[in-house]
């Protein structure tokens, strides 16, 4: 007789970033909601509380059990300060290289963790390409978690295997991303100066070890639902090659009001007197301002969105990260917006805020987490990308999906400059299309569209619930095979 299967253990391991780390626990929930499966979140003390906090420290009686390992951060070997456990905390800043190096030697306590535990799968960050070979060592399979969805993914890909950038004179001319389902073109300055690049950098050999990396695991985890986004998850895996489950929207596995409020750091303003504000306002008939976690932008760049949104005459909510320094306010601004707007100056809840019957757009950066909370609340989105694979997300939110407006970005940059300025005439003409254009109730039966998919996605029987279920088997089945060896 075969070796009867013990419960099962799945490891996350997120990097140190919230736009990481959120999506991450949402993936642990799911994973520890179904019968038979135990989830243990590896984090740094620094960044405990973000997850204790959401998870209620087991108060939550009906909440999924999940546990939390905690690795010393090595700052001071890898030349930081103490202190410095987040991403967030170096963005932009010279200190960048040294948190990665410190990253890296987090390697030595993932080694001793997995001989020590040997749980049966190990979910680990892009941003740890290593994690790869560690959990080979122990014949554990390792799955990748991008946080980003299939067309980034894709696009990502033939721009690194076909370089169709080379192809053009100069950084404003347009190229098409060639092999894609859709005919998608970029230009030169809406991709990492230094992809695009000859010369080596620490970027580039990076960029390479998570592909390489990639490429050796047993697959890849995608916050996303099929329904989506299918030709490009299709072209994922059988163009590519690549094993995919689609478990999204993660966001979903949040159902209280209490769980949704609780995601992230500690809001800077409380749920209910957002909802009692918001609850004051007809349906669709406001917009909701909010660049992420990790995006910045100079004083000018916000004084034009104050100036935009005032002439725009909408209502609105704006998520404000810049502190306390508000200079770039136009004199008397809050006075003359006290009843048509609300600053929320920090963290936002932004769950809430987009499920609300009141939010009628969405002025997004395109990050992942964002733009996919956006679809999953039917919000139609303006589209503002900066860095990372921003630019990619609008490409298919505004020409894919048809649910947004470009405000017209046209640079790739980290760090926030005079040169990427977005002008206020520009601003206030993507707000008054998405509010009141032509297109805005068509737009606004697709993105509703959406959210109905999205919704029944998560669902028992729903695509996601079933990639995730069949995920799940297929670890069982690795873990029975590796029991029969044994016996």
């Amino acid at each position: 007789m075969g070796a009867k299967p013990k419960e099962l253990h799945v490891v996350l391991f997120p990097f140190m970033a919230h736009g990481h780390m959120i999506p991450t626990l949402d993936i642990a929930r799911l994973f520890a909601a179904r019968d038979g499966v135990m989830a243990t979140i590896i984090t740094t003390p620094l960044n405990v509380a973000t997850f204790t906090k959401a998870i209620g420290n087991g108060k939550k009686i009906e909440a999924p059990v999940i546990n939390i390992e905690a690795f010393r951060f090595p700052a001071k070997e890898a030349g930081l300060p103490q202190g410095l456990e987040n991403l967030e905390q170096v963005l932009g800043s010279e200190l960048m290289n040294g948190f990665f190096k410190a990253t890296e030697m987090l390697s030595e306590q993932l080694d001793h963790y997995l001989e020590k535990v040997r749980p049966n799968c190990l979910v680990a960050d892009m941003f740890f390409p290593w994690a790869t070979d560690l959990a080979s060592k122990f014949n554990i399979p390792r799955l990748v978690f991008h946080g980003i969805s299939s067309f980034s993914l894709c696009a990502q890909e033939v721009i690194r295997l076909h370089e169709p950038f080379k192809n053009v004179s100069s950084d404003e001319e347009t190229f098409v991303l060639p092999y894609l389902p859709h005919e998608i073109q970029l230009t030169r300055l809406q991709i990492s100066e230094e992809l695009r690049n000859s010369e080596d950098s620490d970027y580039k050999r990076r960029t390479i070890s998570f592909k390489e990396s990639e490429l050796k695991s047993y697959g890849v985890i995608v916050n996303s639902f099929y329904e989506l986004e299918p030709d490009y998850a299709d072209l994922f895996r059988k163009e590519f090659g690549r094993r995919l489950w689609n478990i999204g929207p993660v966001s979903l596995s949040n159902r209280s009001i209490e769980d949704k409020a609780q995601r992230g750091k500690q809001a800077s303003i409380d749920e209910h007197e957002c909802l009692k504000w918001l609850n004051s306002k007809k349906p669709d008939s406001v917009i909701y301002i909010c660049f992420g976690s990790t995006a910045s932008f100079i004083a000018a760049q916000l004084h034009e969105i104050a100036m935009a949104v005032e002439a725009s005459g909408q209502q609105f909510i704006w998520v404000v990260r810049n502190g306390k320094n508000e200079e770039w306010l136009p004199t008397g601004f809050e006075q003359r917006m006290k009843e048509k707007g609300m600053i929320i100056r920090g963290w936002a809840p932004q769950v809430i805020i987009l499920e609300h019957e009141a939010i009628g757009a969405f002025v997004t950066h395109c990050g992942w987490n964002s733009t996919l909370e956006g679809i999953s609340a039917g919000v139609p989105m303006v589209t503002w990308p900066i860095f990372a694979e921003q630019f990619y997300n609008e490409k298919l939110v505004t020409q894919i999906l048809k649910t947004g407006v470009p405000v017209g970005a046209k640079k790739w940059s980290r760090t926030p400059s005079i040169e990427c300025l977005v002008k206020k005439d520009a601003i206030v003409k993507a707000l008054t299309e998405i509010m009141a254009g032509k297109e805005t109730d068509e737009r606004r039966n697709r993105a509703k569209n959406l959210k109905e998919m999205a919704r029944k996605a998560v669902e028992q029987g729903g695509s996601s619930y079933m990639d995730l279920s069949e995920l799940i088997n297929e670890i069982r089945g690795y873990q029975l095979l590796q029991l029969n060896e044994e016996v």
